[in-house]
């Protein structure tokens, strides 16, 4: 049982950019609870996660390229304490080939051809079937932007997909999709859940002509109205993870669920975030108050 004062770590990487600091009123929001808070890099090989009560993924960005050791962290750190959100959730989400999972279950997702590891595509042909004049690739594994390619069905395009292609596929899976001109002016929706609870919600819209919508890259977020339409498509994408995973993980302490308007203007699953996602406290201070109590009752 954990003491009257929790110890809490929440897991990151080494090298957080200094600027980071979404997840501060979340922070205090322990801090004013009496949680002893510590940040441990992931792959410290000192790091004692018996240590603390809890372990908390948050911005353990760098995993991209180490996949598998950093499920087997997860799967270590769960056997000697509480790991949120759990191992298999780590296993499952941090491969994109969750979202075919998913649209298996009805989940409207994105056209995707899945373009796997050691494979040689007819780019073209796949866009034809797609129905596409433009496309997109990006990784199996990966996160802000990493290694995502926007091109034109053309010679031009087509060439510097195919070259993208022969540099990354013989190493991972890339997944092939139409590009969603609608990101550019509409940005992508995302919808933070606490406890199975949607808390608040969010657009990001890149800069003019670009389509990554990471502040990274010069991407501006604000709160988004909570309409029926954006809660009820969330609430089926969660239902449907939920399902996928199983009773044994049980409702989830944290989720982010994104969202693209496709060419009807209806809202499909672009991504589903339940590993590191950044839940943007900062457009909603209250959520950081939510996301502790629902911490600290689950310790309780």
């Amino acid at each position: 049982m954990p003491s009257q004062f929790p110890r809490i770590a929440l897991a990151t990487c080494r090298n957080l950019p200094g600027w980071e600091a979404d997840d501060l009123p979340f922070e205090r929001a322990l801090r004013d609870r009496g949680v002893e808070l510590s940040h441990v890099v992931w792959d410290a090989p000192d790091a004692d996660w018996s240590a603390y009560d809890a372990v908390l993924i948050r911005t353990t960005w760098d995993y991209m390229e180490r996949r598998d050791e950093f499920v087997q962290w997860a799967e270590r750190v769960a056997g000697v304490t509480r790991l949120m959100n759990p191992a298999e959730v780590v296993r499952w989400n941090t491969d994109k080939h969750y979202l075919r999972d998913l649209a298996e279950r009805g989940v409207r997702t994105l056209p995707t051809a899945w373009l796997e590891r050691g494979s040689t595509p007819d780019l073209d042909g796949e866009l034809e079937r797609l129905g596409a004049t433009r496309g997109f690739l990006k990784p199996a594994v990966g996160a802000k932007a990493r290694e995502t390619l926007r091109f034109d069905r053309d010679p031009v395009g087509l060439a510097r997909a195919r070259a993208h292609c022969a540099r990354l596929l013989p190493d991972e899976s890339l997944i092939l999709q139409p590009y969603q001109e609608s990101v550019e002016h509409g940005g992508e929706l995302s919808v933070i859940f606490f406890d199975g609870e949607p808390s608040h919600a969010v657009r990001k819209v890149p800069v003019s002509g670009d389509y990554r919508v990471q502040d990274d890259f010069g991407a501006l977020d604000a709160p988004e109205p909570m309409t029926g339409e954006l809660e009820a498509a969330s609430e089926g994408v969660l239902a449907r993870a939920q399902e996928r995973l199983g009773e044994t993980v049980g409702p989830l302490l944290y989720a982010r669920v994104d969202f693209l308007r496709d060419d009807a203007d209806v809202l499909c699953l672009n991504e589903l975030e339940l590993v590191e996602p950044s839940l943007f406290f900062r457009h909603d201070l209250a959520a950081a108050d939510r996301l502790a109590e629902a911490l600290l009752r689950r310790l309780s």
